[in-house]
């Protein structure tokens, strides 16, 4: 009986079977890395293209998700900043309707004139604001100051508004509205009218009508405008809810035309690399046996 432990034959088998399991070890591996059956357009070109489609809706809505994240913090700022303003909007007519009492001393209505006055500069200061962008809160895009008092007591605004923001295919929010739009009426602003206010005051005559209407209507267009920022937050956080919603429809998605199972694929993989360490072995033992093995 002729016995050939070490022929051709036996060693291109033995590796061929350990370069087919070792290529299967490592195609599982980069599924599992992936999480995805198919690595390549030759898998199943329908598949592919149809999960680079949702990869890139993906990628998209991180983004949007990002910018939603920004448009809610700068709305939200704005909330903060125009309640702030009312407030002490709300304090100045306070101070007016006391300025009323024709009882007042001089003393008081002087004390009231700088208490306008300090209440108008920290009004403004709110509407100076830089929003988490860096640029004006209530400004234009260039970066510019919002809102600047004059020499005569007016105020003078920059044009624009701050930059808008992306949230959504073909959707953007206006995160906030130029200072303009609420700190100035037809004909006047709110500085023109605390300055009138305030030279009544100090010279003891009664506060102008006029001075008073441009108050009002401006603390109207504060809340107007509040409203219409608080309005905007609202359809953000719809976007938002649409996002999330979106991103798991599509992860179920993936599944069903990938059909990926991390836990059978990592199963597969055990199998594969127990089958190819026995294989090895076992190449290994009969590759190194002698004749005097066979004859023992």
């Amino acid at each position: 009986m002729t016995i050939a432990p070490s022929t051709n034959l036996f060693y291109n088998r033995a590796a061929s079977s350990m370069q087919s399991l070792t290529a299967q070890a490592d195609r599982l591996n980069q599924q599992i890395t992936v999480q995805s059956n198919i690595l390549s357009p030759s898998d199943n070109s329908v598949a592919w293209s149809r999960l680079q489609g949702l990869s890139l809706a993906d990628a998209n809505d991180t983004a949007y998700s990002g910018n939603v994240s920004v448009a809610k913090s700068v709305l939200q700022q704005a909330d903060s900043a125009l309640g702030q303003i009312g407030d002490q909007l709300q304090q100045m007519s306070t101070l007016v309707t006391q300025a009323a009492n024709g009882t007042l001393p001089a003393s008081a209505r002087a004390t009231m004139a700088t208490q306008l006055s300090d209440l108008l500069t920290s009004i403004l200061a709110t509407a100076n604001a830089t929003d988490m962008r860096g640029g004006p809160l209530f400004g234009g895009s260039t970066g510019t100051t919002a809102v600047t008092q004059n020499a005569d007591g007016s105020l003078s605004f920059t044009t624009g508004n701050a930059a808008v923001i992306p949230i959504g295919d073909n959707q953007s929010v206006q995160p906030s509205n130029n200072a303009s739009t609420f700190l100035k009426t037809g004909a006047s602003d709110l500085g023109q009218a605390i300055t009138a206010m305030m030279a009544a005051l100090n010279a003891g005559t009664d506060v102008p009508a006029a001075a008073k209407d441009t108050l009002q209507q401006i603390s109207d267009q504060v809340t107007t405008t509040q409203a219409s920022i608080g309005a905007r937050a609202a359809r953000v956080d719809i976007v938002a809810g649409q996002i999330s919603s979106a991103t798991v429809d599509r992860s179920q998605a993936r599944t069903d035309v990938d059909g990926f199972d991390y836990a059978t694929s990592i199963a597969e993989l055990q199998k594969t690399m127990t089958v190819l360490s026995a294989t090895q072995a076992s190449f290994t033992k009969l590759s190194s046996m002698s004749l005097f093995d066979y004859l023992k």
